[in-house]
């Protein structure tokens, strides 16, 4: 009896042992990893953040050179602002053909060389805007750019989700994207410093020579810096490599690897979701593109000189970044994105609403610039997150990202064309278009609901059928993408 207590006891004794020591190796590797995803952040971040601060910078600047001469330079007084507005939107017209295509060739080659050519490319364009002596020479250059920035945008949420998990990629896109409403206000400031430097080349020439030279360095600094992939990358030690690899392989693992599966090609093509995603992302940008390329000039509506729009364009952004960073944190925390999005959408919709409606107090009209420009980029950002995961493979990814991201860009074509100079100074055509810019956005209000509620059902359907899976267990999506018994989305 004595010899039986004893052997119970030794084998109490060992248990404990094993699961201290179990425990042990668990926190051990939690820190390990939590050291690891701050040495990413500290290498990806940074670069890619402001690759895409002058990304927006150069798409966008056009809007404050409106202000600064460019349409009697170069586009003839342009009084009817036709021609402005087809400079603005051909870009539109590049980087949404060209979008698809350029995301699945970036499966074929080292990230760091893909996304650092792509900002070289465009950081020449942009500069040589600059130089352009008519309309046809504008254009030419704002197609170059959208051509080269169809090989980055659509590429970043692809190669963050090579390093990041589905808790933490939201928050990521957030700084990454956030920096679009950190290039608004940084526009802004750089066109109101431009205006009072009193060179011997016009202000807008100058404008685009300065947010266009740095983006060369930077795509210089990514060719060096970033990281390939996990596999592959030199930027890990082994150690490090194993834990970034087991890090990608939970809740999904598909076709790793620089090679293209054409069934998720295929998959992506006939899935109605990256459709709906599409329509979101539409009114969002729709909203977002107007706002951007207009704000200076909805400002000077309010009875403001040149100089004194282009400041007062800073404050939307600055709160923008703020929204943008609180809301992702908080969707990757509760691991939900459809109702931040029904929310963001909402209040985009009302910006929209309050612009179009208070007609003479600027006030509220002011307060509605931060409504939409919070919202729909504060979309945006949730939109490219929640898409990013449940696409379930690498070669969906590529392929269903750049797809509703170019359908959604057609809206910036649309939003492109609100406010032709003959409207001036009320702009009742553009103010007007705000209520279709409200019903857009009201639109993808019902669309969201729409997604949130499938991916629940489908979620519990799975649940049922296949039963419950292991939390962070390796899914294998290599043949069937997000349709995999065991893959999950995130709602």
């Amino acid at each position: 009896m004595d010899e039986k207590l004893h052997i119970k006891s030794d084998d109490a004794a060992v248990e404990l042992q094993v699961t201290q020591s179990n425990a042990l190796h668990e926190e051990q590797t939690s820190e390990q990893e939590r050291r690891l995803v701050r040495k990413i952040d500290r290498r990806i971040l940074p670069i890619t953040c402001l690759m895409y601060l002058f990304a927006y910078l150069d798409r966008t600047n056009l809007g404050n050179a409106r202000l600064q001469g460019l349409p009697q330079d170069i586009l003839g007084g342009d009084r009817t602002g036709k021609k402005f507005d087809w400079v603005n939107s051909v870009f539109f017209m590049s980087y949404i053909l060209c979008q698809v295509p350029a995301t699945i060739l970036a499966k074929l080659f080292l990230p760091r060389l893909w996304l650092g050519s792509a900002a070289i490319g465009w950081g020449i364009c942009s500069t040589l805007m600059s130089t352009a002596t008519n309309e046809a020479g504008l254009m030419i250059a704002r197609i170059g750019l959208g051509v080269f920035e169809a090989g980055f945008g659509p590429g970043i949420p692809l190669y963050f989700s090579l390093f990041y998990t589905k808790h933490e990629l939201g928050l990521r896109l957030a700084y990454w994207f956030g920096f679009a409403a950190v290039a608004g206000a940084f526009g802004g400031l750089i066109a109101f410093g431009v205006q009072h430097v009193h060179v011997a080349i016009a202000d807008w020439r100058l404008l685009f020579i300065i947010e266009g030279v740095p983006t060369l360095l930077l795509g210089l600094i990514a060719m060096a810096f970033l990281p390939d992939r996990p596999e592959t990358t030199i930027f890990f030690t082994e150690e490090e490599r194993e834990i970034a690899l087991a890090r990608a392989n939970r809740d999904t693992s598909g076709d790793i690897g620089y090679h293209v599966n054409k069934s998720h090609i295929v998959d992506a093509f006939k899935d109605w979701r990256i459709y709906l995603a599409g329509v979101i992302f539409f009114g969002a940008n729709a909203a977002g593109a107007s706002i951007s390329a207009f704000l200076p000039t909805i400002i000077k509506t309010f009875g403001y000189t040149n100089a004194l729009a282009q400041l007062l364009t800073v404050p939307p952004y600055a709160v923008t970044g703020i929204v943008i960073t609180i809301s992702s944190w908080s969707s990757d925390r509760l691991l939900t994105r459809g109702p931040f999005v029904v929310i963001a959408n909402a209040i985009g919709g009302i910006g929209c609403v309050l612009l179009l409606a208070v007609a003479h107090n600027n006030h509220v009209r002011y307060f509605a610039t931060f409504c939409i420009v919070s919202g729909t980029y504060t979309t945006i950002g949730l939109v490219l997150a929640w898409f990013t995961h449940n696409l379930g493979s690498e070669t969906k990814r590529a392929t269903g990202t750049p797809l509703y991201i170019g359908i959604g860009q057609s809206g910036s074509i649309l939003g492109s064309h609100l406010f032709p100079a003959t409207e001036g100074p009320r702009y009742i055509k553009g103010f007007s278009g705000g209520c279709l810019l409200a019903g857009l956005l009201f639109l993808g209000t019902v669309c969201t609901c729409v997604l949130t509620t499938h991916f629940r059902y489908e979620n519990a359907r799975r649940d049922r059928v296949y039963g419950k899976p292991i939390p962070n267990a390796r899914v294998d999506t290599s043949e069937l993408a997000d349709r995999s018994p065991d893959f999950r989305y995130v709602t």
